[in-house]
């Protein structure tokens, strides 16, 4: 019980620092790629926002880890932590970093009991939304035959991904382009499968509380019902016939 409380309280203490953390790295990551004539200084310290922010995350993962006496079935349930914090250091590509902090932060908001289903579908939503056109833009915009240049053509190519519209009218062209495009698509479908099921059990359980507000009326009134019954029965029973008393006389003759 100690390390389970230990382990609630240093979630509950870090988790907004690592949500400003996230801000950060979103900034930081997409600064360099809307204005890529920045300066190198600029760069570089977007860069080293990029890796401090990892290494928090990794710190945090490795401090959740050490609260927990179950160490090996805290590997194994949270293996996507695990996969996020060591994939940039196996290849440092900003792209791996982003899934890295993507998932990091997307496991630490599924464990915030706080956070409803509605909030965290839609900060995924606008999270896949804004790195999706922000890579795509940088794998894309250097491409001989890429025709997404600008940040609105990536914003707007990656809505009709996501939502599988696909009006055609921009496309990745590049292998890494393309890849992205598959990831957007699948989160798209998935995104609106739980949107879709969220709707769907919010009306089902809708019904169930009208329909057992019903049952609840309706044995009420079947009990009413049966006490208005008995009340009947009993006074009916009063208001009948009176018997002669055991002790009176009987009268045998004419009265004169």
């Amino acid at each position: 019980m100690k390390e389970t409380s230990a382990q609630a309280r240093w979630e509950h203490y870090t988790g907004r620092p690592l949500l400003v953390l996230a801000v950060a790295f979103a900034v930081a990551y997409g600064v360099p790629i809307v204005h890529p004539h920045a300066s190198p200084r600029l760069t570089s310290a977007c860069t080293v926002v990029e890796w401090v922010v990892w290494a928090s995350f990794a710190a945090d993962y490795l401090a959740r880890l050490g609260l927990s006496r179950r160490r090996l079935e805290f590997v194994r349930t949270h293996w996507p932590d695990l996969f996020a914090v060591v994939l940039p250091m196996l290849q440092p590509l900003r792209l791996l970093r982003i899934v890295a902090t993507l998932t990091l932060v997307g496991q630490r908001a599924r464990m915030a009991s706080q956070i409803r289903l509605t909030t965290y579908v839609g900060g995924a939503v606008v999270g896949l939304l804004m790195f999706g056109s922000l890579a795509v833009l940088s794998v894309e915009r250097d491409s001989p035959n890429g025709n997404i240049r600008t940040l609105g053509d990536a914003v707007w190519w990656s809505f009709t991904t996501m939502t599988t519209v696909g009006y055609g009218d921009h496309a990745p062209t590049t292998g890494l382009g393309r890849v992205l495009a598959v990831g957007l698509m699948l989160s798209g479908i998935a995104l609106l499968g739980v949107v879709t099921a969220n709707i769907a059990a919010w009306f089902i359980a809708r019904f169930e509380q009208d329909d057992a507000v019903e049952r609840r009326q309706t044995a009420a009134i079947e009990a009413l019902t049966e006490e208005v019954r008995a009340l009947r029965a009993e006074v009916a029973a009063l208001s009948g016939p009176s018997l002669p008393h055991p002790h009176a006389p009987e009268e045998t003759g004419p009265r004169p």
